[in-house]
């Protein structure tokens, strides 16, 4: 996780804040040993993390947001539950490039299918490249 550090100074100008939201923040951090990528209000397993910034030598002040609900919240973490957090992001990336992977395979097939019976029909002629 302490690649993934940032400071106002270096943080890039598109980059999230939890500033940048409307909505109040959450006054009641998560525990210490709760799963950081679930949500308290809603129980939505989407919740990712907004900000972060090492509070001491293994701890670590994250702020969190959930998509389905809007919940904000924040808290300082020991190591243990941010790397599990860490590897839990990891692990959803891992799933969305898969279903991205499989729906632009799918797209491309269905491309591939409009051409060739375009090709077939004798609505494509070579005069058309």
């Amino acid at each position: 996780m302490a690649d993934r550090q940032t400071t106002d100074a270096n943080r890039p100008a598109n980059a999230l804040s939890a500033a940048s939201f409307s909505l109040p923040r959450s006054v009641k951090p998560l525990p210490d040993t709760a799963a950081l990528h679930v949500c308290p209000t809603c129980e939505s397993r989407l919740v990712y993390p907004v900000d972060w910034a090492p509070a001491d030598q293994r701890r670590w002040r994250v702020d969190l947001r959930c998509p389905d609900c809007e919940w904000h919240g924040s808290g300082v973490y020991s190591q243990e539950i941010v790397d599990a957090f860490d590897e839990e992001l990891d692990r959803g990336t891992e799933e969305l490039l898969g279903d991205l992977t499989a729906l632009s395979r799918t797209n491309m097939e269905e491309e591939v299918d409009r051409f060739v019976t375009g090709l077939r029909a004798g609505w494509i002629l070579p005069e058309d490249f």
